[in-house]
């Protein structure tokens, strides 16, 4: 398996297996603490192999510097099954996330695993915007 995008973003769709996303980001600015991020979207785009086929869970947890969960963690089952006339499967996967809450400053991460294999790491930093 290859994990060709992971990306936090704005919005993200999938149209007939194309997977379409809008404004990729690492850092959100906020005015003051706590803070809360109106709507955001993970969006990820696997390749699987033969090898890889069967039911799997893929999980994103999305974590603080010191490793605690900001949020519940989401589980996704999904099977593989690859076309007898194909070598691999492209799969789209697109969560969307509502008012995320930050507490503090500091740097976060999406950590996307599969069964026990950590898959990807999306850093994300957040900042209190600067007076000018």
């Amino acid at each position: 398996m290859n994990v060709q995008i992971a990306v936090l973003c704005d919005a993200a769709t999938d149209y007939g297996g194309k997977l379409n996303l809008l404004g990729t980001f690492d850092t959100i600015i906020v005015g003051g603490l706590p803070a809360v991020h109106p709507h955001c979207a993970v969006a990820l785009r696997v390749v699987f192999e033969r090898s890889d086929e069967g039911k799997h869970m893929l999980r994103l947890c999305f974590v603080d510097e010191d490793g605690k969960p900001i949020m519940m963690p989401v589980e996704i089952p999904f099977e593989v099954v690859i076309p007898t006339d194909a070598f691999q499967l492209s799969r789209n996967f697109i969560v969307n996330i509502q008012h995320l809450q930050f507490a503090r400053e500091g740097h976060y991460a999406i950590n996307i695993t599969l069964g026990d294999q950590l898959l990807a790491t999306i850093p994300l930093q957040v900042k209190r915007a600067t007076r000018a």
